[in-house]
């Protein structure tokens, strides 16, 4: 266990819509008794794409002692619902967050990373 970001829900605001679930590809917020719940903590991963399509705001990042995220438990999740886990890489150029920062961005639909090197590409056309 270690301190790392994750995603907080406030049952009181969220309505159950649950438009936070498609962008989690992860497999860690599903809808249980008509709310948004984060059904495992070692499946998310903090990047946070839910937190935009929340109409009422009741998603928050936070900084707490949550288990490590756990990869491969995702990769299996995403798998058992019929999605595909995409590690976090650039889909520009493909880097890894291990050479390079990588930001969150949506386009088309698709919650994707880009590394910093790409962005004034994708900035600038």
């Amino acid at each position: 266990m270690a301190r790392r970001q994750i995603v907080r829900i406030d049952e009181e605001l969220c309505n159950g819509c649950g438009r936070c679930v498609t962008p989690c590809v992860e497999g860690a917020i599903e809808i249980v008794d008509g709310k948004a719940r984060v059904v495992d903590e070692v499946l998310c991963d903090g990047a946070g794409f839910c937190l935009s399509v929340c109409p009422t705001g009741a998603l928050s990042i936070e900084v707490r002692d949550a288990p490590d995220f756990d990869p491969e438990a995702a990769e299996r999740r995403a798998t058992e619902r019929g999605k595909t886990y995409i590690a976090q890489t650039c889909f520009a150029c493909g880097a890894s967050e291990d050479r390079a920062v990588l930001l969150p961005c949506r386009a088309h639909g698709e919650s994707l990373w880009v590394c910093s090197r790409c962005l004034p590409r994708l900035i600038h056309g």
